[in-house]
């Protein structure tokens, strides 16, 4: 696994290593823009088990008010929601096409919602497809390569804690305790 780094000035999260998809991919920015401006969103490879990160932002995307729209050809419902076996399968528009599938799988996904009018593709964390995310650029979509979409709504909107639940907005004061103490009691 890359090791990442978050760049304050930027905003962004990469890989160390300096891949060049960085060009590719929307900038602090557009997420801000796409994350206010776009409400309906499918989640491909949502899982249906708790447990696993998908299924928390599952919950997360719809408690602060996106629609979303699980699919995933493995579960017949994800939240009490219908779960849809492809993108074509989803009978209403659909914003966001966020993906957490490997990246191996990506290019037959950006094709689907190419067809299906999407407006963005967003790649989650260790998800990035250089060629699948400039064929989608070409077809007139946004595009977010390594990035998770909970992560990103929490960061701008105030919700980032260590559970991932609103602990206020972030802040540059300091953690320490006024006495100079570094307990965290």
């Amino acid at each position: 696994m890359s090791s990442l780094v978050c760049s304050l000035a930027g905003g962004s999260v990469g890989a160390k290593d300096g891949r060049s998809w960085n060009a590719l991919s929307a900038g602090p920015q557009q997420r801000l823009a796409i994350l206010r401006r776009y409400r309906r969103v499918a989640l491909v490879g949502v899982s249906a088990n708790p447990l696993r990160p998908s299924h928390f932002v599952a919950v997360y995307l719809a408690n602060r008010g996106y629609n979303i729209v699980p699919v995933n050809p493995r579960a017949k419902t994800v939240l009490g929601r219908g779960c849809f076996p492809s993108l074509s399968a989803i009978p209403q528009p659909v914003d966001v096409v966020d993906i957490f599938r490997p990246p191996r799988f990506v290019p037959a996904i950006v094709d689907e919602a190419i067809q299906i009018g999407a407006k963005v593709i967003w790649m989650q964390f260790d998800i990035v497809h250089e060629e699948a995310a400039r064929r989608a650029r070409e077809a007139g979509l946004e595009v977010v390569m390594d990035q998770c979409m909970k992560v990103e709504h929490a960061r701008f909107f105030g919700g980032l804690s260590a559970l991932g639940l609103n602990g206020g907005v972030v802040s540059s004061r300091s953690w320490a305790p006024k006495d100079g103490s570094h307990s965290l009691r």
